[in-house]
């Protein structure tokens, strides 16, 4: 039997991420709102309503999202990272949800609660293993037509992780039976270092 990285099992702990933010290696901090989705939803934003921004950091995103009319509700497991994202919102005047749960069990927590589920940084963070897991907790917590965005990132890995690598065939794969793929290739517009390294998907959740 193959032996799972310690690493891998880490990324599943609040613990872990609570650390990365106190010593300063959350390297995936942008400061701004993500590139690709700033681009895609200027462009053709998808359906208004109620959506879920799992993995959301100190939520740049969600808060852009909520500027944009869409009713955003952040999920994160660090403490630190939500502290600050209540505080960026608050101060920007920004009106945003933000939460402390496991990304694993919000399908049973908060079942068919939302019309779109926005994932950057949270797929690729977490232990591999549980990828299909997680699709699956997304899958209950979107409702019937509901929609995914996600841009999947990184295609090529610099460092052993997280994040952790990620390839189209493995998403076609872990979102066939239960989303139909709308769109999907290389976002118009990634962060300096990221260029060809993201692949943006647009998904549809279907009655399976």
């Amino acid at each position: 039997m193959a032996r799972v990285s310690p690493t891998f099992v880490r990324t599943s702990a609040p613990e872990f991420w609570e650390d990365v933010y106190a010593r300063g290696g959350d390297g995936w901090e942008l400061g701004a709102p993500a590139p690709s989705l700033v681009e895609f939803v200027e462009s053709t934003p998808p359906p208004r309503g109620r959506v879920a921004v799992p993995g959301c950091g100190r939520g740049h995103d969600a808060r852009y999202l909520a500027t944009r009319g869409y009713a955003v509700t952040g999920f994160d497991w660090a403490p630190a990272a939500l502290s600050a994202a209540r505080r960026l919102a608050r101060g920007e005047g920004v009106d945003v949800a933000f939460e402390s749960r496991d990304m694993f069990t919000l399908g049973r927590d908060l079942p068919n609660a939302f019309d779109g589920v926005w994932d950057y940084t949270c797929f690729c963070a977490i232990d591999p293993a549980r990828r299909a897991e997680y699709v699956r907790s997304l899958v209950g917590t979107l409702r019937l037509g509901g929609w995914l965005l996600a841009n999947f990132f990184p295609l090529r890995a610099l460092t052993p992780g997280p994040p952790f690598v990620v390839s189209p065939a493995e998403v076609r794969r872990l979102l066939a039976p239960s989303f139909w793929i709308e769109r999907a290739g290389p976002p118009l517009r990634s962060p300096r270092g990221r260029q060809s390294r993201e692949w943006m998907v647009l998904a549809r959740r279907t009655g399976a």
